[in-house]
């Protein structure tokens, strides 16, 4: 059997020899022979090299990164978070004509990875993946979903001009470099953008956008944001703001103004947000929007949000609370305006940390109705959220 073996490896050795030989490398062919000790092996890879001789340069010349095949590469990392929520929320979807709306108990997750890399070591490629089933009554978590497919949420480039930091990307916000001036850290997708909704742009679509830090607190920053298809022209929704900011040690404020084409609320909206932090580490944080609308309606003409809110260390977790307009406002019209009724929302929260990967936060929220006829909402939910 063995016999068999040597004859077979045989004329596999001999036709390594010819080019190996070539390149003046000397062949050890007891070793090769050692090969018929085994019942089997695979050539091709017996020969391969584990490292990859290939050398990039990087872009704009400044030096060359060593390659490997198989992995990433040492300026690329990657983060992974998964959250899970389980919650209901009374009074959602009843109305006086509905009685049997949203109120069942419900649970959801959502999943992301973030992967970032670097190729001069003063620019970042951003590129996020999510998928979740996450929607309905626990949508104020603002998890991933609903689709559980594994899709590309974002691609964005970072890069300096001189001072300057600009970016471009797709399905990202044009307001990606502003700076806001609120440190209140709440779970729900309303309250978190502190009054700043449509004055900072978002919604993705195709986005650029710089920021200048003057170095003594002072920074601004510019965006602009565009639909894929018909980008500058006047029948898409295209939108641009300017934002500046002072922050000092306790304290910050910011302004933000933008020209949206925000669908029926198209107009130019303007931001003020402000944060004071005390001492104990217990802060609290403002803002206040207004946008006047390009509508042929005279009387309806303004939109306004505001939101107040607190948050510190209790314990060994953050505790938070706050009050806000449920989106925006818009003043009363005439009969058949597009009106949007004053709606506040109310909400308490605590984060623990279980440990640095782990974060439990529950939640309790209220909202008003939209008239009479609407129910109030209150929703008791909680999140587990995971990062590795």
């Amino acid at each position: 059997m063995k016999l068999f073996q040597r004859l077979l490896v045989a004329p596999a050795a001999l036709g390594l020899m010819t080019p190996i030989a070539a390149n003046a490398t000397e062949i050890n062919l007891n070793e090769i022979s050692n090969y018929s000790d085994v019942e089997s092996f695979e050539l091709v890879n017996s020969f391969e090299s584990d490292q990859s001789n290939k050398n990039l340069l990087l872009a704009g010349g400044e030096g060359l990164a060593e390659s490997y095949d198989g992995g990433f590469s040492d300026t690329t990392t990657a983060s992974f978070s998964v959250d899970f929520a389980v919650g209901a929320v009374d009074g959602k979807g009843v109305t006086t004509a509905i009685t049997d709306g949203d109120e069942a108990l419900q649970a959801t997750y959502g999943f992301q990875i973030d992967l970032n890399t670097s190729f001069t070591g003063e620019d970042s490629l951003d590129i996020s993946l999510d998928a979740g089933n996450a929607n309905g009554a626990l949508a104020e978590f603002d998890l991933n979903g609903p689709s559980e497919a594994l899709t590309v949420d974002g691609v964005s480039y970072t890069f300096p001009i001189g001072n300057i930091t600009a970016f471009v990307g797709d399905n990202t916000d044009g307001s990606s470099l502003f700076t806001t001036a609120c440190v209140y850290g709440g779970p729900s997708n309303t309250l978190d953008d502190c009054a700043n909704i449509t004055a900072g742009i978002t919604g993705g679509g195709v986005s650029v956008g710089a920021a200048y830090d003057f170095g003594n607190g002072f920074s601004t920053a510019a965006g602009a944001q565009f639909t894929e298809t018909g980008i500058g022209t006047e029948e898409t929704n295209d939108s641009v703001a300017l934002n500046l900011a002072y922050s000092a040690d306790s304290y910050g404020v910011s302004l933000t103004i933008a020209d949206t084409g925000a669908d029926h609320l198209q107009g130019v909206y303007t931001a003020f947000n402000g944060y004071y932090s005390f001492g104990n580490s217990l802060s609290i944080s403002a803002g206040f929007e207004v946008g006047d609308l390009d509508d042929p309606v005279e009387t309806q003409d303004e939109t306004e949000a505001y939101f107040i809110g607190i948050n510190g260390e209790v314990g060994p977790g953050e505790l938070g609370a706050a009050m806000g307009t449920y989106g925006v406002m818009r003043e009363t019209g005439p009969a058949g305006a597009n009106v949007i009724p004053e709606r506040l929302m109310y909400e308490a929260y605590y984060a623990y940390p279980v440990n640095d990967g782990m974060t439990i936060t529950p939640l309790i929220y209220t909202v008003e109705g939209e008239n009479a006829a609407d129910s109030d909402e209150t929703g008791i939910m909680v999140k587990t959220s995971f990062s590795f």
